[in-house]
């Protein structure tokens, strides 16, 4: 139900792409401002004091750049990066390895942090607190805890569940920090910055369009403007402007609030039944997606949209999401409405694009 060329998550080819329009340092990271200040002061400090700075927490939505912000801080610290993922550590034993092999003051991120595996979790405990990991040898009667003292590390967890950590390992994190959506402007900002890297030429209204159309995302920015960039050199001129990147969207099913395929697929699923409400996991089987891709991917943009709203009975489409559609709301629609009319008059959503 969704493309892979728009969607939040990303390709190998994006992968790389992505890589080469990373900010490399604090200086050059755009937007998220408090946290962004909040960091500089942790770092510079621990710089100053000769030590590693407190773990470090961060959450958010996928795409607001937790592993750039990980990243930035290695550089900024000048120590190496280590990086690993929450799923990929199964056992006690494959953490301890990784923990054993850093040197004095690296940094190790762990993404989606939350979904670690419990085992590895308590070693983990004691590795951030007292820098020393118990690995045990044997089973039963005979095992044997041999303790293992580990360097002096910053750990960087990155999380989209931050509901999900335990309340151990969130206490043993001494900064966390909230990565916000982007604003338009700094979107902006971020595609033309985006667009000198990679050579694209671009007018200031074609940067302006694609930002409005990226879901506050800087991943999402960055791929829509190698989308445009690719009808533009196909289809126009070569140069990225308000109408190559109206077109291209089109073509690439990015309507004009910035919703995809799938974002489009929960919302008729909820006016399908009527605006709701209807639990995560019936929306997730109805666009034939994991409850997780839907709360993690769809939910974040289409609340601050406005456009559905979460009940203790589930989710429901409020007035805002009729009224993108074109069809009237319900009477006691959240946000208001008028007499509902069926989905066949659903209209083109693209028709309604200026």
């Amino acid at each position: 139900m969704t493309d892979p060329l728009i969607s939040a998550f990303a390709s190998d080819e994006d992968a790389v792409a992505d890589q080469s329009v990373r900010p490399k340092r604090m200086s050059e990271l755009i937007g998220q401002h408090r946290v962004r200040e909040q960091l500089h002061l942790l770092l510079q400090s621990a710089l100053r004091r000769g030590s590693p700075p407190d773990h470090i927490l961060l959450s958010g939505p996928p795409g607001l750049g937790k592993t750039t912000l990980a990243m930035i801080v290695a550089a900024e610290l000048g120590a190496g990066l280590r990086m690993t993922s929450g799923p990929a550590i199964e056992r006690a034993g494959d953490l301890a390895a990784v923990l054993t092999s850093l040197q004095h003051g690296d940094v190790l991120f762990i993404d989606e942090i939350h979904r670690i595996a419990r085992p590895a979790e308590e070693l983990l405990y004691s590795a951030m607190e007292d820098f020393r990991v118990d690995v045990v040898v044997g089973k039963g009667p005979g095992a044997t805890a041999i303790p293992l003292d580990v360097e002096p590390f910053t750990l960087v967890g990155a999380t989209t569940r931050s509901g999900l950590l335990t309340g151990p390992m969130r206490d043993r994190f001494g900064f966390v920090g909230q990565l916000e959506f982007y604003e338009p402007e700094e979107l902006e900002q971020i595609i033309s910055r985006s667009a000198r890297i990679l050579d694209v030429p671009i007018m200031e209204e074609g940067a302006v369009e694609i930002g409005r159309r990226s879901r506050g995302t800087p991943r999402i920015a960055n791929r829509l403007l190698r989308r445009v960039r690719d009808y533009a050199e196909v289809r126009g001129n070569g140069v990225v402007d308000l109408r190559a990147a109206r077109a291209a969207l089109r073509v690439y099913d990015v309507d004009d609030l910035g919703l995809d395929r799938l974002d489009r697929a929960v919302l008729m699923a909820l006016l399908r039944a009527g605006g709701g409400p209807v639990g995560l996991s019936t929306l997730a089987v109805a666009v034939g997606e994991q409850p997780d891709t839907v709360e993690e991917v769809c939910e974040p943009f289409l609340l601050r949209s406005g456009l559905i709203a979460r009940t203790p009975r589930g989710r429901v489409a409020t007035a805002s999401a009729w009224r993108h559609v074109g069809i009237p709301a319900p009477a006691g629609t959240v946000g208001g409405g008028n007499p509902a009319s069926g989905l066949s008059q659903t209209p083109d959503l693209f028709s309604l694009e200026p």
